[in-house]
């Protein structure tokens, strides 16, 4: 197979459960730019957690963040889908007055939560490195590419089945990213999206690009490139969207199928 570029979703994917990167991960990043394979973190965490996440790898990797709502490579920003003020405030009230979930803008530097909620704040870290606590959420006025809905009880397909996705399906790119998050963007944004797009900007094909993911914001993605991997722990609904399977993220999935093309 002739690969020109490989991404990977993050949290149960490439990360651990204890969400830790593979003790080799910048080595084998490193050989894949030696053999012209660029490595792409898609995820739904945001642009600037990501950068956090591999100091050392700012010039030979590229970040899609926000399931797609922003791709950056090598400092430039290749393309970004805001949220109109009016849009996110929308869901703002919404979730205030249906009590279902905690609201959070999405902002391109921070993630904006209400200061009642923030006894939460070392979760809210694991995927928003910078985070702004904010007594109303109501008088952010952000640039922001994604509105999210954190659920500590841990049943976010529910609420999408049953609550986000009618209301806000229609409109928005509305998408289960892990059993405590709905996240929310504009139409047409997903992770699939951002292949294309990346295909179109590095003058490659879908038939030339790998991706590996464990759950629904990961869908289009994997639908979209030739070399799909589903991870070994994930939801078996999840099977009908990819070609192949990987082991699980705690025995190394991603790179084990990697370092068999180096």
């Amino acid at each position: 197979m002739a690969i020109k570029l490989i991404a990977s979703d993050m949290d149960h994917t490439l990360l651990t459960e204890q969400g830790q990167l593979p003790p080799d991960f910048v080595e084998t990043v490193h050989a894949l730019t030696e053999s012209g394979i660029l490595f792409t973190a898609a995820s739904g965490r945001p642009l600037y957690t990501l950068k956090q996440m591999f100091p050392t790898l700012a010039d030979q990797m590229c970040y899609v963040g926000d399931n797609g709502g922003v791709i950056s490579y090598r400092g430039e920003i290749l393309f970004k889908s805001l949220l109109p003020l009016n849009d996110y405030q929308r869901m703002v009230q919404f979730v205030n007055e249906s009590q279902t979930g905690i609201g959070m803008i999405c902002g391109m530097d921070a993630a904006y939560i209400e200061r009642q909620y923030q006894d939460s704040d070392a979760i809210f870290r694991q995927f928003y490195a910078n985070i702004e606590y904010v007594d109303d959420l109501t008088q952010v006025t952000v640039e922001a590419d994604k509105f999210t809905v954190y659920f500590p009880e841990k049943n976010s397909q529910a609420f999408y089945e049953q609550v986000y996705g009618p209301e806000f399906g229609s409109d928005y790119s509305v998408t289960v990213a892990g059993v405590e998050w709905v996240d929310i963007m504009n139409q047409g944004v997903n992770k699939g999206h951002a292949m294309h797009l990346l295909a179109e900007h590095f003058q490659i094909l879908p038939t030339e690009m790998m991706a590996f993911g464990d759950t629904y914001n990961d869908k289009e993605m994997l639908q979209t490139v030739k070399y799909s991997y589903l991870m070994g722990n994930a939801a078996p609904e999840m099977a009908q969207y990819a070609t192949y399977q990987a082991d699980t993220n705690d025995n190394y999935g991603v790179l084990k199928e990697i370092k068999k093309l180096l």
